[in-house]
C-alpha cells in the first residue's frame, strides 16, 4: 500500500461551525461527510491560538517556544525542520500548498517555497497576489467584495484547491504527504454567490458563556473585553454572515479535494483541522488570543484513511503538537528524540489507546510588530479532558475548570479549595513540560503561584538542570560544556557531564 497523506486546514474555524460537531446549519457537508468516514476529535487543541505559531508547531512537531516561532512575524528558527524537510530527505514527495506564515516576512508571505517542499507546487499568498492586478490585490482585502458577486475562480480558496486537485492527479502512484492550507475563512471571508448571502439573516447560536461577566478571572481578559462588559449582552447578537458563508464556500474547495482523492488516491490518509477558533462574544471577547476557552483553543479534528473505523467520535485530549510524529510513524520512519508530541496513529486505529494525560497550550505575544492583542501576556495551560489549568506569569489570577460541571468555563475554581490535587497535578504537568521542551521562558515565578500552597523556595538556579536539543539526524552532537565531550545525556546538571 503506498503512504499518502493529505492534510487539509483553514484558519478561524470553531468547532461549531462544522456541522457534523453539532450544528447541522453550518453546511458543511463535505467535512461533515469527511467525519462519517473516519473519527471526530472533540478535544482537540491547537498549540497556541494564533496562525503563525500554531501553524509552526503544526509542521515542526515543537512548540512555539521551541521553535523560535512565538508570535506573528518570527520565523522559525533555522536549526528547526519541518515536517516537508525530514520526509523529503527520506525520498517522500512533499508539497505545500496555501498559507504558510512562517518565514517571518508580512502575512502573506515571501513567495519563495521553503526547503523540503515542491517548488512547482508552492503558492502562498505572495503568490496569489502577484497573479492579480492592483485593482483586484485592494478588492481581494474588502470584505465588501462580496457584494460585487465575485466568481469563486477570483478566491485564494479556489486556486488552492485547484492546485491540489492537479497534485494528486499527477502524483496518484507515489507516496506522497500534501498540506492543503486555506486562508478561509478568515477575514475578509470572500467567497462567491450564494454563500455570500446564505447567512444573511442567521444569528450565530448564543453560548451561556455569552454572559459571562469575567469576575474573578484576570485583568487582562477584562481589559480585552473593553465596553463589552457594559453592554446589554441579551441584545447581542452574533451576526458574521461573512465567515460563515466563507465557511460554507470553502468547504466546497475541500470537498473538490476530497473527492480527487478519494478517485485518485483511496488509501490514502485525510486529515482536516484548523490553526484556532474565534471567541465570537464568547466570555464577552472576540477574535483570539491568550486564553485557553475551547470557542479559541479547541479546533475541529478529523480524521480519515482505510485503516480508520467509521463515524467515530472521541474525546480524549489530542494536540497539533501529535501531528509530525504521527506522520512519521505513518510513514514507517522513526519518530526524531526531538519531536514534542506523540504519535496518534495508534488512538486512530484504536480510540481506546489513549495517546496524551494531557495536552498544552501556550500564549506570548500575538505579533512581533503589532502592539495590540494585549500585547506580552504570558500564558502556559494544560487540559486533562476533564479539568484545565491556565497559568498567567504577569497575572495575579489563574484559571482553573472543571468542563464536565462547567461546560461553558464560566467559574473559575482557582480561588476554591476543591479539586485542590487536581490544580496541583496539572501544575506539576505544566512545569515538567515547560523544563522539558526547554521553554526559554520557564522559572520559579511559574511555580510559586499564589493559589499553591506548597510551592517550592524560590532559588536562583531554579533546577539547575541544562537541556540539550536532540536532533540527532540533523545537527552534530553536543559537547558539555563541563568536559567538552559529546554530551551523554540530555537534561543533566550544567556541572555535570553524566545522565541524571
Amino acid at each position: 500500500m503506498k503512504k499518502q497523506i493529505v492534510l487539509i486546514m483553514t484558519d478561524t474555524t470553531r468547532q461549531d461551525m462544522v456541522g457534523c460537531y453539532g450544528n447541522p446549519m453550518m453546511n458543511t457537508p463535505n467535512l461533515d461527510r469527511l467525519a462519517e468516514e473516519g473519527i471526530r476529535y472533540t478535544n482537540a487543541y491547537t498549540c497556541q491560538p494564533v496562525c503563525g505559531p500554531a501553524r509552526s508547531a503544526m509542521f515542526t512537531g515543537m512548540y512555539p517556544h521551541s521553535n523560535g516561532s512565538f508570535a506573528n512575524g518570527l520565523a522559525l528558527g533555522a536549526n528547526n525542520k519541518t515536517i516537508g524537510q525530514r520526509l523529503t530527505d527520506n525520498g517522500i514527495h512533499c508539497a505545500f500548498i496555501g498559507k504558510w506564515h512562517l518565514d517571518g516576512g508580512d502575512y502573506f508571505g515571501l513567495g519563495r517555497c521553503p526547503e523540503g517542499w515542491d517548488p512547482e507546487y508552492w503558492y502562498d499568498m505572495r503568490c496569489y497576489l502577484e497573479e492579480l492586478t492592483e485593482e483586484e490585490r485592494r478588492l481581494s482585502r474588502k470584505g465588501s467584495t462580496r457584494e460585487l458577486g465575485i466568481s469563486a475562480d477570483f478566491t485564494y480558496g479556489h486556486r488552492c484547491a485547484d492546485r491540489a486537485v492537479d497534485f494528486v492527479e499527477k502524483n496518484k502512484d507515489e507516496d506522497f504527504f500534501l498540506t492543503v492550507s486555506f486562508d478561509e475563512p478568515h477575514d475578509p471571508s470572500l467567497c462567491p454567490e450564494p454563500y455570500a448571502s446564505m447567512f444573511k439573516d442567521y444569528e450565530f447560536p448564543k453560548a451561556p458563556n455569552v454572559w459571562d461577566t469575567l469576575e474573578g478571572k484576570p485583568e487582562y481578559q477584562k481589559i480585552w473585553a473593553g465596553d463589552n462588559l457594559k453592554t446589554d449582552r441579551d441584545g447581542i447578537q452574533i451576526a458574521i454572515a461573512g465567515l460563515l458563508g466563507c465557511n460554507a464556500f470553502i468547504d466546497t474547495e475541500i470537498g473538490r479535494v476530497i473527492n480527487t482523492v478519494r478517485k485518485n488516491a483511496p488509501d490514502a490518509m485525510i486529515i482536516y483541522t484548523s490553526d484556532h477558533g474565534e471567541a465570537c462574544e464568547s466570555h464577552c471577547l472576540n477574535s483570539k488570543g491568550a486564553v485557553m476557552y475551547k470557542e479559541v483553543a479547541c479546533i475541529p479534528f478529523i480524521v480519515s484513511g482505510i485503516e480508520i473505523g467509521k463515524n467515530l467520535v472521541d474525546d480524549q485530549p489530542v494536540s497539533h503538537i501529535d501531528l509530525v510524529p504521527t506522520i512519521m510513524e505513518y510513514m514507517g520512519l522513526p519518530i526524531p528524540k526531538l519531536l514534542e508530541g506523540k504519535s496518534l496513529l495508534p488512538a486512530f486505529k484504536n480510540p481506546e489507546n489513549r495517546i496524551n494525560s494531557c495536552v498544552f497550550t501556550e500564549f506570548t505575544r500575538y505579533e512581533q510588530e503589532l502592539d495590540g492583542f494585549g500585547g506580552l501576556q504570558m500564558m502556559r495551560g494544560a487540559f486533562d479532558g476533564r479539568f484545565k489549568l491556565v497559568v498567567h506569569l504577569l497575572e495575579d489570577i489563574d484559571e482553573f475548570y472543571d468542563t464536565l460541571n462547567d461546560p461553558y468555563e464560566m467559574h473559575n475554581l482557582i480561588g476554591s479549595d476543591e479539586f485542590y490535587e487536581d490544580k496541583k497535578r496539572l501544575h506539576e504537568e505544566i512545569l515538567d513540560w515547560m523544563n522539558r521542551t526547554r521553554d526559554p521562558f520557564r522559572s520559579y515565578r511559574w511555580e510559586r503561584r499564589p493559589w499553591r500552597k506548597d510551592a517550592a523556595p524560590a532559588t536562583w538556579s531554579y533546577t539547575g538542570y541544562t537541556r540539550q536539543r536532540m536532533d540527532e539526524e540533523y545537527e552534530p552532537k553536543r559537547l558539555d560544556y563541563a568536559t567538552g565531550m559529546p554530551v551523554e545525556g540530555a537534561n543533566r546538571k550544567k556541572s555535570e557531564g553524566s545522565l541524571e
